[in-house]
């Protein structure tokens, strides 16, 4: 057995739970979406109203492998590599030319791990702050969706109720793919559209509206 979030929207807010299912063990696609359906089907089996989708690359739905990070640009760059390259240090950053390198290359490099403790997020001359923890990336992601995507492509989402990702492990990191496109979904409820924040007001959003604390 193994656990998983899924996001969804309660209350006008973006929460979590847990739900355990059935891990099938192998890097094969198939074991992967084997896993994914028996995350689906706990989800279900808690909420027969459920319509859940997978964000990811192993998604059986398009729209859910569209809307992977790894499938995502934002001015041409991979999600990874902006992230990566806005990190400010107490010793250094942000790094720009790590927009240049493969994504792998950019998550590796030694000055992420030698400039000190992480202070912020430096994106087009602004700077993010750390607190809430997940605000940046989110941001980044909602801009990209924004820009890759029609409005009908995007509205499509709110089809869906439950969105999971299922090689985030909270255990291990912080940001998916899954909780911002709950997010998006939110966005969707309250406006009929993504709206373009500023930075101050998405952050303020993000405040009253994302609760990163698991449902009891």
């Amino acid at each position: 057995m193994a656990k998983r979030p899924a996001f969804f929207i309660r209350q006008k807010k973006v929460v979590q739970d847990i739900f355990s299912f059935e891990w099938f063990s192998g890097f094969a696609l198939s074991q992967k979406q084997k896993s994914i359906e028996s995350l689906h089907h706990a989800i279900l089996r808690a909420d027969a109203d459920a319509r859940p989708l997978e964000i990811s690359t192993k998604s059986k739905e398009t729209i859910g492998i569209n809307l992977s990070a790894f499938n995502l640009r934002l001015n041409n760059y991979t999600l990874e590599n902006i992230f990566q390259s806005a990190k400010v240090f107490a010793s250094g950053g942000p790094y720009p030319d790590l927009l240049n390198v493969p994504p792998k290359d950019a998550k590796r490099d030694e000055r992420l791990h030698n400039s000190g403790n992480l202070k912020a997020f430096r994106y087009q001359n602004e700077d993010f702050p750390l607190i809430p923890k997940t605000v940046f990336y989110d941001f980044i992601y909602i801009a990209a969706v924004r820009n890759s995507f029609t409005a009908d492509e995007i509205r499509e989402i709110s089809n869906y109720n439950y969105f999971t990702d299922i090689e985030f492990n909270p255990a291990k990191s912080i940001n998916t793919q899954a909780r911002a496109t709950a997010m998006i979904r939110l966005l969707l409820n309250e406006y009929g559209e993504l709206p373009d924040f500023s930075r101050e007001d998405f952050i303020q959003y993000h405040k009253k509206h994302i609760v990163y604390d698991t449902l009891t």
